[in-house]
């Protein structure tokens, strides 16, 4: 099977980044180089923005938010009209439950139709279980953030450092307050790339080699998966096994 064909075998890649680590702009690279659809996390925000109110203000705002969702499935609709068929939902949505399952709902709507690369939104928690999902993670050293920041936004030092603290807060929050999981578990990916030592296409590069060979696996049972696979037994024991009685 060629390498493309392999690829096809994956539904989704999914990307959470820090705030000025390029995650986005090497979202967009990766779908490009694909041929895939892109969710920005910056068009999802807006339905996040529009539901983390109170329940008094979500019925005064209610059309306000009714209309965000809408918005968001309507420019997805615009690209891949089938892609996001998804149950009708409630005109008001108050409460962070609700939102939850709104973009649930959305997300894999988008990943059972296939082909994406989806920036942030919890996405690598809601397709945990999806072996035909590739989840990543984009970091760098806050100081190479805090001059992306500086020259894509046109921020001085210190603004661009406030903007970083407040972005990875809400973040972070975020993912806490809806699923109960950190954002830097390490454990939610299968790849994380640091692009304080990597330039973005080379970041790129490795997100779409870790695609194509987690294609190469997703069939393969998962009992045969792990470090262990394939490995003798050391031929000794290590050298700082103690007895269980020494180590209590």
């Amino acid at each position: 099977m060629d390498e493309q064909n392999m690829i096809s075998r994956m539904q989704a890649v999914t990307i959470s980044r820090e705030y000025g680590s390029g995650g986005g702009e090497i979202a967009k690279r990766l779908a490009q180089r694909l041929g895939w659809q892109l969710i920005d996390h910056e068009i999802v925000v807006h339905v996040a923005q529009a539901l983390e109110i109170s329940e008094e203000e979500a019925e005064i705002h209610d059309e306000r938010v009714e209309s965000a969702l809408n918005s968001l499935l309507t420019s997805m609709s615009v690209v891949q009209p089938a892609m996001f068929s998804v149950s009708p939902l409630p005109a008001i949505m108050t409460d962070p439950k609700t939102y939850r399952e709104a973009l649930n709902q959305v997300i894999e709507a988008a990943v059972n139709r296939g082909h994406v690369v989806i920036v942030g939104r919890g996405a690598q928690v809601v397709l945990a279980k999806r072996r035909d999902v590739l989840h990543t993670r984009i970091v760098a050293p806050l100081e190479q953030r805090i001059a992306y920041v500086m020259r894509r936004e046109g921020l001085s030092r210190a603004d661009a450092q406030t903007r970083i603290q407040l972005k990875e807060h809400d973040r972070m929050r975020y993912l806490q307050t809806q699923y109960h999981r950190r954002s830097d578990d390490a454990h939610l990916y299968d790849l994380v790339v640091n692009t304080g030592v990597l330039d973005l296409d080379q970041a790129t590069d490795l997100l779409y080699l870790a695609l194509q060979l987690k294609a190469q696996h997703q069939t393969t049972p998962t009992g045969e998966l792990g470090p262990a696979t394939g490995l003798p037994r050391y031929p000794g024991q290590p050298g700082d096994l103690r007895p269980i009685e020494e180590q209590s």
